[in-house]
């Protein structure tokens, strides 16, 4: 039977720096959930790497499930990580999953998991540097592109969280005359652990977008169509709950949050918002709104309906994979289409919003049970 090892780098330094989980961090805790109890912990910088003892391991997977944070004590992980490098042994037979993007460019890192007899199996969230560079930050797009490119060379396996990913990825190796390795389509389940109701946050009607806030995301259009209506309702207009860190090249969303005189009091900010206040959010909302230009997968669309909260989202291929025809469709650009919905979702007694209620009691949620099936017998099958 292969040893697991999974890269937690990206994890820990985010825990050592104090920052809450995104949906790609959700994704590499639900791994450490399924496989840590018989997994190793792997540490990478810069292509360099160390598998960590045993119980160094089961320590970290701890630290991270629990996010518990001692920054003394994962510096002295790290040192002995390093001093005990020279002493690392090769695994009879290893599987190395690594499920996010960091580090993928350094070929030197596919050897040196190779010379220890553990096969590589790379998480694909997206290629959006690739197909939309505009919404990204400057360079990112030749460093993503070293990224898949590195892994289409050298990895043994590749998993993808959409059909649509893997449509881009296959593209991509084609456009580039390199060989798509093995590979395998799992749906990523709702990022949100499921807990029992909770109170309502504030009493007037609101919506939620949720995600870190950049380009592609779309918020700047989203605090547009809020001034439009707080013009055209005044104090009777719903608030706008916006939840997610400020990310990059989104000055004009910080403009509009900061000193728009007329958004004061009605879009709320929560750029550190917790599990148990984001579920609150969620579970209250008249919906979620995601206009997003482009997206890899949508993590929020599933964490929305699996807790019967309508969405109104962008006419997007992945959207259409996870959720079929259950949310109401727009035009990420339609200004009125989107004005007119959440006008019609706003309403207590809204028929558009209890039509949509209707249609989410047949979504079938993504579960990480199905992905992890999917998963194991892919890796199975790499033997």
């Amino acid at each position: 039977m292969s040893t697991i090892i999974l890269d937690v780098s990206r994890l820990l330094t985010r825990l050592y720096d104090g920052l809450l989980p995104t949906g790609v961090d959700r994704v590499g805790l639900a791994y450490i959930e399924r496989y840590g109890p018989q997994a190793r912990a792997l540490l990478s910088e810069r292509g360099f790497s160390v598998v960590l003892t045993e119980r160094d391991s089961r320590q970290t997977f701890a630290w991270l499930a629990s996010s518990i944070r001692n920054r003394n004590a994962i510096r002295r992980l790290v040192v002995r990580a390093c001093l005990n490098r020279a002493f690392e042994a090769s695994f009879k037979q290893g599987i190395l999953l690594h499920t996010s993007h960091n580090g993928m460019e350094y070929p030197r890192y596919y050897r040196a998991i190779a010379k220890r007899n553990i096969k590589s199996v790379f998480m694909v969230h997206d290629l959006i540097p690739l197909t939309h560079a505009e919404y990204c930050r400057p360079g990112v797009d030749k460093t993503h592109r070293n990224r898949i490119h590195t892994a289409l060379k050298h990895a043994d396996g590749l998993i993808t969280n959409s059909q649509a990913t893997l449509d881009s990825l296959t593209t991509e190796a084609r456009n580039a005359d390199l060989p798509l390795p093995s590979n395998v389509v799992a749906r990523l389940a709702s990022g949100v652990t499921a807990r029992p109701p909770g109170a309502r946050p504030i009493e007037a009607p609101y919506f939620v977008i949720l995600g870190t806030i950049e380009p592609r995301k779309n918020h700047w259009f989203i605090l547009h169509v809020w001034r439009r209506l707080v013009e055209q309702l005044g104090t009777a207009a719903p608030k706008l709950v916006v939840i997610g860190r400020r990310g990059w090249e989104c000055e004009n969303v910080v403009d509009m949050l900061e000193r728009c005189a007329s958004l004061r009091g009605v879009v709320i900010e929560e750029a550190d918002c917790s599990d148990e206040r984001l579920h609150a959010w969620l579970q209250h909302a008249q919906a979620l709104l995601f206009p997003s230009f482009v997206e890899g997968y949508g993590m929020p669309l599933a964490e929305a309906l699996a807790l019967n909260v309508p969405v109104l989202a962008s006419d997007l291929e992945v959207f259409h994979e996870i959720a079929d025809d259950i949310p109401d469709y727009l035009d990420p650009l339609d200004g009125p289409g989107w004005i007119a919905r959440i006008h019609a979702f706003a309403d207590a007694d809204s028929p558009e919003r209890a039509e949509q209620l209707k249609r989410i009691e047949r979504f079938r949620e993504p579960t990480w049970a199905e992905h992890f099936e999917h998963v194991d017998a892919f890796l199975d099958a790499l033997h």
